[in-house]
């Protein structure tokens, strides 16, 4: 593992699948035919874009804030403990393992992660940035969706395919929200997994704030212990 510096139970969130524009949708296979009876020993290459995935979770439920704690340092409540247990394991089951994960320097940010990766081999493997600018940014009405946008471009090689960016609300939810073109609602642990087609990052994010990211997923997916999906 790589680190640098530079939802009230654990459940995903899938947005239903949208075909407004069939360009971002993910070509699932190629078929090539051809007029003549005989086939050319030589193929033309064909470079398609590529499905890429995007998490956006929320931090596990951390401790009452007290006097004595500031807000960027109150760690995890027991309950969220069990509940980064059970959304490492979940991802991991369904295949959505990030090569890149982008989190808030908080301290309830750093805990979720560090369960994560001690349950669920493959975070322990994902590159690991902190970005203080994540916790303050989710404060800020309506800028986290740009600002993320941002961050993976900056942080993203266009080989990888899955990034996870943790932090807070109010913005995770906007941001989640302004992406799908859906209402999502992010409590604590919760992540909503979304998908979109580009040959880049910057390519995909250029359409995400007109709601240019869905999922493959044609139904909602919940892993809580009680309730329902968290999606409207």
């Amino acid at each position: 593992m790589t680190i640098m510096m530079r939802c009230s139970t654990p459940s995903l969130c899938f947005t239903s699948p949208t075909r407004r524009n069939s360009s971002l949708l993910c070509a699932r296979c190629l078929s090539i035919s051809t007029s003549k009876s005989e086939v050319s020993d030589e193929i033309s290459a064909v470079t398609l874009p590529r499905c890429r995935r995007l998490i956006l979770l929320r931090h596990a439920e951390s401790r009452v804030n007290d006097r004595l704690t500031r807000d960027h340092d109150r760690p995890l409540s027991k309950v969220g403990r069990k509940d980064a247990i059970s959304i490492s394991i979940k991802l991991q089951q369904i295949g959505w393992i990030p090569e890149l994960i982008l989190l808030s320097d908080a301290t309830r940010t750093k805990e979720t992660l560090q369960i994560m990766q001690e349950h669920a081999q493959g975070f322990s493997e994902a590159e690991v940035y902190f970005v203080p600018s994540f916790y303050s940014i989710a404060a800020m009405d309506g800028q986290t969706a740009e600002h993320l946008q941002k961050a993976i471009c900056e942080y993203s090689r266009d080989e990888i395919l899955t990034v996870m960016c943790m932090g807070h609300n109010r913005g995770w939810e906007e941001a989640a929200s302004m992406f799908s073109g859906a209402t999502i609602e992010l409590k604590t642990c919760n992540a909503a997994l979304l998908e979109a087609t580009g040959k880049s990052w910057d390519e995909v994010t250029s359409i995400a704030q007109s709601g240019g990211f869905y999922t493959c997923w044609p139904w909602g997916v919940e892993i809580a212990r009680c309730g329902k999906a968290l999606m409207s």
